[in-house]
């Protein structure tokens, strides 16, 4: 495998375990109404568990606020119910034509377990990133001896990588910064 592959493929995995945080992130509540924070909810549809996107159209239509609209008026059971037992902790109410779900101020105690959650989150993609970073130094040693590079080549990939390492990294943790700010401010 040339040295560009490897190189190549570390940026990609690496870049997927950053845009995959930002996708937690997304979710994660922050007292403020969002669409992604119900991206993980699922509606039982006829049997099958349904993304809530596909059910219904959900909209923001004030800061704490959150409207989903069914695209039949028998799902309003079945959507509340899937809300109800997502562990986002809303309470839904139901008024028989759409679903209001109030976002409730967070406790400062609350806003610390979440910022500890997201630094968590965090800590485990810049785990990724380095297992990312072993595996193509890996890759790098195994090419040397069966394709023949120099180890100056080597050496020099092997400096590239812990650029890209150390570039996703602090992009992690300014991400993580930007939530905490976030959360801790809203």
């Amino acid at each position: 495998m040339p040295i560009s592959a490897i190189l190549n493929d570390a940026q990609q995995r690496m870049s997927k375990a950053v845009e995959h945080l930002q996708h937690q992130l997304a979710r994660v509540r922050t007292g403020r109404a969002s669409v992604a924070m119900l991206d993980g909810v699922r509606v039982n549809y006829y049997g099958t568990p349904t993304p809530l996107q596909q059910v219904g159209s959900i909209s923001v239509p004030e800061p704490r606020m959150i409207v989903i609209q069914p695209w039949e008026r028998s799902m309003l059971a079945e959507i509340e119910k899937a809300i109800k037992a997502s562990d986002l902790g809303l309470n839904p109410t139901n008024d028989g034509a759409v679903i209001r779900i109030p976002i409730p101020p967070l406790t400062e105690e609350r806003r610390k377990e979440i910022v500890k959650s997201c630094r968590k989150m965090a800590e485990e993609t810049k785990v990724a990133v380095r297992q990312v970073r072993r595996d193509a130094i890996e890759h790098l040693k195994k090419a040397e001896k069966e394709e023949g590079f120099s180890e100056d080549e080597r050496k020099r990939a092997e400096e590239e990588v812990q650029r890209y390492t150390d570039r996703f990294v602090k992009e992690i943790d300014q991400i993580v910064e930007r939530k905490e700010h976030e959360i801790m401010n809203d």
